[in-house]
C-alpha cells in the first residue's frame, strides 16, 4: 500500500466505520479496500496472532545477536543448539496460527499471514498452498497475487508470475513494488518472457524497464529502486550508453549521502571507462573520497588506464577489463531454479 493511501486510511480511520472508510477510499482513489472491523472478535483473536508472530520474530532476532555477540568472545551456543531454539519458539507461532485457521477456515489474511510466516523461516514450499488458498478467498487483494508471484518467480513457474503479477497491478496499480518485481522478473527471465509475451529480446528489455519507470513514477525519491533501474543497463546488449547515463544520473539526484553518491560515481566511472572517456571515468573516480570504495576505486581506475593504453596499440590486443556488475542478476536467469 502507498504510503499516500496510508496516510488517507489513517485519516478517515480516525472519524469513519470500516465500511464507510472503504466507501471513502474507492471513490477517492479508485482502489477497493476491505477494511475489517476491529470491534469483531475474531479481528482480535487474529492480530494477537499476528502480536505473537511479531514478538516471536523480534525475540530470535535478539537471540541471534547475543549469540554472535557471545560468539566472539569463546561462549554461545552452537549453530545446532540455536537452530533448536529457534525452531522450537517459532513451533509456538505456528501453532497459533493453525489453531485460528482451524476455527476461522475462510480468512484470507490469515492464510497470507501464514504464508508470510513460513517464507520468514524458510518453509517456502509449504507456504504456496497458503497463499493459493488466500488468493481462492480474496481474489480482489493484490498482495496476495504479489506474494504468490514472488514465489513462481523464485521457485515455481516463472510464466505464472507474470500472470500474478499483472493481476496485482490491476488490483491496485498505485502500488510500485508490484511493478519493480515485474520488472526485475522480466528482466530475469528473458526467455520465459520473450515465450509468455511472444515478444523479441528487445522488446523484453522494453517491457522491464517501462515496469520500472511505472514503480519509478510512482515512487520517485527510492534510492535502492533507481540504482535497480540504473543496473539493469549492464545486462542490455547492445548497450544502451545514454538511457544509463540518464539512470545513473537520476540515482545521483536522489541518492541520500555520500555514501550513496560515491557509489553513484564509481559507476559513471565504470559507464566512461567502457565507452573511452578514460579522462571523465578519472574525473568521476577522483570525487569519490569515502574509504570503503579505495580498493574498488583503485581496480577501476587501473583498468582505466590500462584500457586506455591498450587503446593506444590496438594490434597488442585489448587489456583485460575490470569486471562490472551485471544488471539485477549479470546473465539471463533461467525458469529451472536451484
Amino acid at each position: 500500500m502507498s504510503d499516500l493511501l496510508l496516510a488517507l486510511l489513517s485519516t478517515l480511520m480516525a472519524t469513519n466505520t470500516p465500511a464507510a472508510t472503504s466507501n471513502l477510499i474507492r471513490q477517492q482513489t479508485g482502489i477497493t479496500v476491505s477494511i475489517p472491523d476491529p470491534n469483531d472478535p475474531a479481528e482480535r483473536e487474529f492480530r494477537r496472532v499476528l502480536e505473537l508472530d511479531d514478538e516471536a520474530q523480534a525475540e530470535v532476532d535478539r537471540w541471534i545477536r547475543e549469540n554472535h555477540a557471545f560468539a566472539e568472545q569463546g561462549g554461545g551456543l552452537s549453530n545446532v543448539e540455536l537452530n533448536l531454539k529457534i525452531l522450537q519458539r517459532f513451533d509456538v507461532v505456528r501453532t497459533n496460527y493453525l489453531g485460528f485457521l482451524a476455527t476461522h477456515t475462510n480468512h484470507a489474511r490469515a492464510y497470507l499471514a501464514y504464508a508470510s510466516f513460513l517464507n520468514d523461516i524458510g518453509s517456502e514450499e509449504e507456504s504456496v498452498g497458503y497463499m493459493e488458498r488466500a488468493c481462492d478467498l480474496d481474489p480482489a487483494n493484490p498482495a496476495a497475487w504479489n506474494n504468490l508471484a514472488n514465489y513462481h518467480g523464485h521457485r515455481g513457474d516463472v510464466k505464472k508470475s507474470f500472470v500474478y503479477y499483472a493481476r496485482a497491478i490491476e488490483l491496485n496499480p498505485n502500488e510500485p513494488i508490484y511493478y519493480h518485481n515485474y520488472g526485475t522478473t522480466v528482466f530475469l527471465f528473458r526467455k520465459d518472457a520473450r515465450e509468455h509475451f511472444g515478444i523479441t529480446e528487445q522488446e523484453v528489455f522494453d517491457k522491464a524497464l517501462s515496469l520500472y519507470a511505472e514503480a519509478i513514477r510512482r515512487d520517485p525519491g527510492n534510492f535502492p529502486l533507481a540504482t535497480d533501474i540504473a543496473q539493469s543497463y549492464y545486462g542490455i546488449k547492445p548497450m544502451r550508453t545514454n538511457e544509463a547515463f540518464t539512470a545513473w544520473n537520476y540515482a545521483m539526484s536522489v541518492a541520500r549521502d555520500q555514501i550513496e553518491r560515491d557509489g553513484v560515481h564509481l559507476h559513471l566511472a565504470r559507464w566512461n571507462r567502457d565507452i573511452g572517456h578514460y579522462d571523465e571515468a578519472r574525473r568521476q573516480l577522483g570525487i569519490i573520497t569515502n574509504a570503503m570504495y579505495q580498493d574498488l576505486k583503485q581496480r577501476i581506475l587501473t583498468s582505466v588506464n590500462e584500457k586506455e593504453e591498450a587503446s593506444k596499440h590496438p594490434s597488442d590486443g585489448e587489456a583485460p577489463q575490470e569486471p562490472v556488475d551485471a544488471g539485477p542478476d549479470g546473465a539471463e536467469a533461467s525458469a529451472k531454479h536451484p
